[in-house]
């Protein structure tokens, strides 16, 4: 009895591990997927950051250019995936150590706010950070590939309002530009093309 118990509980235990590891994308295909939301001449010598098979952010792929993209966090539903530039990089760094501490989203605001402003951190004006997405059924974990997607971009103008910049604070139209978060350190000019037939 005992001898087929512990049967079970390895059994019980292998199954687990091997589910845990099956929702992490290979190394090969996060570099693959990570690079799409990158310009097409920046992503092949894009830095990547994606998931080991413990579920550690880890560096997938040192890059030779000034771009880092992220890798889709399987622990989320549907598909993300982002591109930004190097200098961004302590900011947004920042952001994941405090989510990781448990912080919340309004928390993280305030907190990357006041070191902005003591000068701990810094976001480059104009800095670029871009976006594709795709739902859960165009992504293909095992392959590494999506089918469709869109993307969107996020233009950093740090205190920017609409005064400053011209820019409504909603979208006019679609597909084109307005200021969110207007007046703060996370001040930036959204852009979402229109939806691509899928």
């Amino acid at each position: 009895m005992k001898y087929y118990i512990s049967l079970l509980s390895i059994s019980a235990l292998t199954c687990i591990s091997i589910y845990s590891i099956g929702q992490i994308p290979t190394k090969e295909a996060q570099i693959t997927t990570a690079v799409l939301a990158a310009p097409d001449n920046m992503q092949k010598d894009a830095t990547v950051l994606g998931y080991d098979p413990e579920g550690k952010l880890v560096t997938l792929k040192k890059g030779s250019n000034d771009m880092i993209c992220l890798a889709d966090d399987p622990d989320k539903n549907g598909f993300n995936v982002a591109c930004y530039q190097k200098e961004l990089e302590p900011f947004m760094a920042r952001g994941r150590e405090l989510r990781a501490e448990g912080k919340s989203r309004g928390e993280i605001f305030e907190i990357r706010g006041e070191e902005i402003k003591s000068g701990l951190l810094t976001i480059p004006t104009g800095a670029t950070l871009n976006i594709f997405y795709a739902t859960e059924e165009q992504y293909d974990k095992e392959a590494g590939k999506v089918e469709g997607g869109n993307k969107r971009y996020v233009v950093y103008l740090p205190y920017a309002t609409a005064e400053t910049t011209g820019l409504p604070l909603k979208p006019e139209m679609s597909g084109g530009p307005w200021l969110m978060e207007p007046g703060t350190h996370r001040a930036h000019i959204m852009i979402t093309p229109e939806l691509k037939d899928n």
